[in-house]
């Protein structure tokens, strides 16, 4: 491996320390096994057992589903420098497929119709069924990944996890120019309005009108 691409290895590790990644599966065996290798693999994890509660950590959990998943035990798994709060930043999503309740094709409709519409969404499976495969890739899924999941699996994420980063620091220059943009407006707008007062004030001022001086009055 030559310097440039010690380089470039290097910088790609150590954006990865940033990225944190949401793992979804009902399964205690697969979850510590994805969470070993996302670790290894220099990314912060958040594990849950089941898509509710992945719902429950973005934001996105209804009325309709706060009873169910309250009732619910909760088994889930961090690996990270950072205290976790509900709702904190995601860069990945991986769901398992069959999980009791919700689905993770499930959990990917509703999260491609969220606010979370543009993060990569992972499928997994121990199921080769291309039907399904192609089902959940048409629905929004970056990959469907085979399980037992592999190291070699987790570096084909890393295209998508820098493409969504892209978008993302894109979105934060448009919204900081729009924002800019929208200062400026205001800015005009309130010179403008105060330009309009002074000028209604200086046409209200008219000159009193003259009252006659005493000598020019005739005597009848």
């Amino acid at each position: 491996m030559d310097l440039n691409s010690e380089i470039h290895e290097d910088s790609i590790q150590e954006q990865q320390k940033h990225f944190h990644v949401l793992a979804v599966d009902d399964s205690l065996i697969d979850r510590k096994l994805l969470e070993r290798l996302l670790t290894i693999s220099s990314y912060q994890v958040t594990c849950v057992d089941s898509g509710k509660k992945a719902l429950e950590y973005l934001g996105l959990l209804d009325n309709t589903d706060n009873d169910s998943t309250a009732n619910s035990s909760s088994s889930s798994c961090t690996s990270s420098s950072q205290q976790e709060v509900p709702g904190t930043k995601v860069n990945l999503i991986m769901t398992d497929y069959s999980m009791p309740e919700m689905s993770g094709y499930d959990l990917l409709k509703r999260v491609k119709g969220s606010s979370w519409k543009n993060i990569p969404v992972v499928l997994m499976s121990s199921e080769n069924v291309p039907s399904r495969i192609d089902m959940c890739l048409e629905g929004g899924a970056e990959e469907f990944l085979l399980k037992p999941v592999q190291l070699s699996d987790l570096r084909k994420l890393q295209s998508h996890l820098l493409n969504f980063m892209d978008i993302e620091n894109n979105n934060k220059k448009k919204k900081k120019k729009d924002d800019e943009e929208d200062d400026d407006n205001d800015d005009n707008s309130n010179n403008k309005n105060e330009n309009n007062a002074y000028k209604r004030k200086a046409m209200s001022i008219e000159p009193s009108e003259r009252r006659p001086n005493m000598k020019e009055l005739v005597v009848v």
